[in-house]
């Protein structure tokens, strides 16, 4: 059951006149009264030919002219509108249950509480099975005005409580971090000018789309201007940035002056403050060694990001802007994929976009390198080859696992429900990115004596798992992947070991093709030489020693040449 409050200024009369009307498409059936304030009197316009609506709408603004009447400052918004609409799978109420509902909404409103004869004014309009309307005028009998403040939150929590009580379909608690529902006035004018999605609703998809485009929220609005969005930004004395507020092309109001939209009203994590702490994150000096053995693409960057994910997901604080940054770069790889792609991707975007706040602050400093690794696809991604991009699609899908999980464990049920969507489609995209290269692999998969090896490096590497792997479709291509790993040096137990712990597989569908996502990752540069590695050391820490301080050791293991293919004492291909 949805109740959606709706100030709609002083015009009592006018808003009778649509409750009591046809409708815009002629949807109003059979208009009547089903509850109402304790000393209402008045007859129903909807079942007495000699009642009027003007008469009711006195009837009901008479509080309010007494107050008026009283006071040198008039009030103006005084007219409190509630359409209270049920689910269309649930039951048909009758006109007593709604008079029911109405008054237990009007209650924990505080419009109206039960016992208080001084309340305000009120009525309850039914016109159509599904769905009541709440009329009130804010000025109670003693001619104070009712306490508001939070209202909605206090009729969601009431709603959710009907639900329970009258067998009706149950929503999620609201945690007042979800968007603003589009109005009726919007989605008319939306339908009127052949829009697919109202200004806000566009506006929002815009600007989460330009966010891996900025390092600066200067830059994110010289962007949104490029991209053809009208752009107001406010501006102290200094010069300083102090908020925006956005447009959308051809939305204007009747005088055909550009309509403007706060950030804030966009969406709640779109505010000024919010994407500077985003953006504008610092990110700590990278050392001359780490850019050195940075991964080759941005593609494996960004995969590279992600392995500790997990971890990550330790504090809270950090947890959220983990998953605030992974949906920036969700958003990026959806902007810079094939176009066999794309569409699935950006799906994937949209919907991830929900997990991406919660009541729990983000500490954006936390998430700086998968940030970082979203402007790098965005600025520096050339078209990826296809193993890149399905690992990298395998483990921002495993990341999206991981964090619906973290929302589901705090309670977060919309967005674990986000999650859930944007996984949906995720999975998709992976299935589609793998395919051509499973289909090479499979076509070069080794010999069966090297299978049998390598099947035997499986049990021994993961034996609660190896059935389920080794009866998997995409076995095939796992053994040709683990035969080319191990042609370069790398050993396939330990592999294994060390993709098994970065994606558990209880619950893969396909725990052979989960596994050979990651180890494309894991296993396409050959294993570190020990001899280059201790030169390296000498070399960036001076005369032997750590940054530590702490000796650096030529021990044997440092000095022995790399392994080279067949020296493990295994089958030659």
């Amino acid at each position: 059951m949805i109740a959606a409050i709706k100030p709609s200024g002083a015009n009592t009369r006018g808003l009778l006149a649509y409750l009591y009307g046809p409708g815009r498409h002629d949807e109003h059936t059979d208009p009547h009264i089903v509850a109402g304030f304790a000393m209402l009197a008045m007859p129903d316009p909807g079942r007495h030919e000699n009642a009027t609506l003007t008469q009711l709408a006195r009837y009901l603004d008479e509080p309010v002219r007494l107050r008026n009447s009283e006071f040198g400052k008039k009030i103006t918004d005084h007219v409190w509108h509630c359409p209270v609409r049920a689910a269309p799978e649930d039951r048909h109420l009758s006109d007593a249950e709604w008079g029911e509902i109405a008054q237990r909404i009007v209650a924990a409103a505080g419009i109206a509480l039960e016992g208080d004869d001084l309340a305000c004014r009120w009525i309850a309009v039914r016109h159509a099975d599904d769905h009541v309307h709440i009329l009130a005028t804010t000025v109670r009998e003693d001619g104070r005005r009712p306490r508001l403040h939070d209202s909605g939150i206090r009729v969601g929590d009431a709603c959710r409580q009907i639900e329970k009580d009258y067998g009706l379909r149950r929503l999620k608690k609201g945690d007042r971090t979800g968007t603003r529902a589009p109005t009726q006035a919007e989605m008319h004018k939306a339908e009127r000018l052949g829009w697919e999605q109202t200004s806000r609703e566009w506006l929002q998809d815009r600007i989460r789309a330009a966010i891996p485009h900025a390092r600066t929220a200067e830059e994110l609005l010289a962007y949104l201007e490029a991209d053809g969005i009208a752009v107001k930004a406010r501006r102290g004395p200094s010069g300083d940035l102090l908020g925006y507020a956005a447009g959308r092309s051809g939305d204007i109001n009747k005088d055909g002056e550009q309509i403007f939209h706060p950030g804030g009203k966009i969406a709640p994590d779109l505010t000024l403050p919010k994407l500077q702490a985003r953006l504008e994150a610092g990110q700590p000096e990278e050392h001359p060694t780490a850019r050195r053995n940075r991964p080759a693409t941005p593609w494996h960057q960004a995969t590279e990001s992600l392995d500790t994910f997990r971890t990550d997901l330790a504090d809270d604080t950090h947890a959220q802007a983990h998953i605030t940054a992974l949906g920036e770069l969700l958003e990026a790889t959806a902007q810079k994929a094939p176009t066999h792609l794309r569409a699935e991707l950006q799906f994937a975007s949209k919907a991830f976009a929900r997990t991406q706040r919660s009541q729990i602050r983000a500490e954006d400093r936390a998430a700086h390198a998968i940030r970082s690794a979203a402007r790098d696809i965005i600025h520096t991604a050339t078209g990826p080859d296809g193993s890149a991009l399905a690992a990298l699609i395998s483990a921002l899908l495993w990341a999206g696992i991981i964090a619906g999980r973290w929302h589901e464990a705090k309670g977060h049920a919309h967005q674990a429900d986000a999650a859930r969507k944007a996984l949906h489609h995720l999975q998709a995209a992976a299935d589609q990115a793998l395919t051509p290269t499973l289909v090479v692999l499979e076509q070069r998969q080794p010999r069966e004596e090297t299978r049998r090896t390598l099947a035997h490096d499986v049990r021994t590497a993961i034996p609660e798992h190896a059935a389920r792997i080794l009866t998997d479709p995409s076995w095939p291509a796992l053994s040709a992947l683990l035969a080319d790993a191990e042609a370069r040096g790398h050993q396939p137990q330990q592999l294994l070991k060390e993709a098994a712990a970065q994606r558990e597989l209880a619950t893969a569908r396909q725990p052979a093709r989960v596994l050979t996502t990651r180890l494309q990752h894991t296993s396409r540069n050959p294993t570190p030489n020990p001899r280059a590695e201790a030169a390296r050391r000498r070399t960036t820490t001076g005369n032997g020693m750590s940054v530590s301080g702490q000796q650096v050791r030529n021990t044997p293991s440092a000095t022995a040449p790399a392994p080279s293919a067949g020296q493990h004492g295994r089958p030659r291909r």
